[in-house]
């Protein structure tokens, strides 16, 4: 169930507002895993989570212990197909691992995933769904939709960039979320060209990328983490272990570069 509470300045709260929209889609249901998932750790080396540029927005609000909004806006990795509950969603335990980190901080974070949706469809919603809750974060997972139903990725370029700009200039710190490494994801021709596009999208608008691709290849084939450990039966959908480590690596991410931001900030004004 959605939960809020308010936030009270001066007082110890691990505060973290969850609000879940949820499209109606494939039911969600856990896996039982043939492996046990407690054999493995969640890890991934800071190369590959490190975000290239501060958040700016989101260190302020920090450094000055003001209440944080987060927008997740995307398809059914967002929306938590494969979690065996909303809790289990990627951006619920976010804010939970958030908030362990930050016990003093209020956040809130609003899941705007939608089970089968693509960049057209979440530009479509834009301006209802994530500008006028004036976020101070957006993490956006986009592009693997239009991989597995074969789309010119072109157009889907097009559109990333355009979406980039207009969240952009709301002043809100914008990270793109990649595709993620599965099997039926693996199996498309245009699986790693839509990674790079996403990259390199990233970086032509100065937005910070989280590479969830790269992380769950390197479980796979560094890690030596079986697929059936992180991907639910459908060879597609993420389960409640994979949505949690990446829910933890990516809070580690976003605590390190809101930081980065506040140290430079006090660097230039000194």
């Amino acid at each position: 169930m959605p939960f809020s509470r308010p936030f009270y300045p001066g007082k110890i709260l691990g505060v973290a507002a969850i609000v879940a929209t949820i499209a109606v889609g494939p039911a969600r249901a856990q896996d039982t895993n043939r492996i046990p998932q407690a054999k493995f750790n969640c890890a991934a080396p800071t190369e590959l989570t490190r975000l290239m540029n501060p958040l700016v927005r989101t260190g302020k609000r920090l450094s000055g212990g003001e209440p944080i909004k987060i927008i997740a806006i995307g398809s059914s990795s967002t929306a938590g197909a494969g979690a065996s509950s909303d809790a289990n969603t990627y951006p619920s335990r976010l804010a939970t691992e958030l908030s362990e980190l930050y016990p003093y901080q209020a956040f809130t974070v609003i899941n705007r995933g939608v089970n089968g949706d693509e960049a057209r469809g979440m530009l479509a919603r834009f301006e209802r769904e994530v500008i006028a809750e004036k976020p101070d974060l957006v993490l956006w997972q986009v592009g693997t939709n239009s991989v597995l139903r074969d789309d010119p990725i072109a157009p889907a370029g097009t559109l990333i960039s355009e979406g980039l700009k207009r969240l952009k200039a709301t002043g809100a710190d914008v990270i793109l979320v990649d595709p993620q490494f599965a099997p039926k994801v693996l199996a498309k021709a245009d699986a790693a060209n839509m990674v790079d596009l996403l990259a390199h999208a990233a970086k032509a608008q100065h937005v910070d990328l989280f590479r969830r691709f790269a992380v769950m290849r390197h479980w796979r084939q560094e890690s030596r983490i079986p697929f059936e450990v992180f991907i639910s039966s459908d060879e597609l959908h993420m389960n409640d272990w994979s949505y949690g480590c990446i829910a933890k690596l990516l809070a580690s991410a976003i605590a390190e570069a809101a930081s980065r931001s506040t140290l430079t900030a006090s660097a230039t004004a000194r």
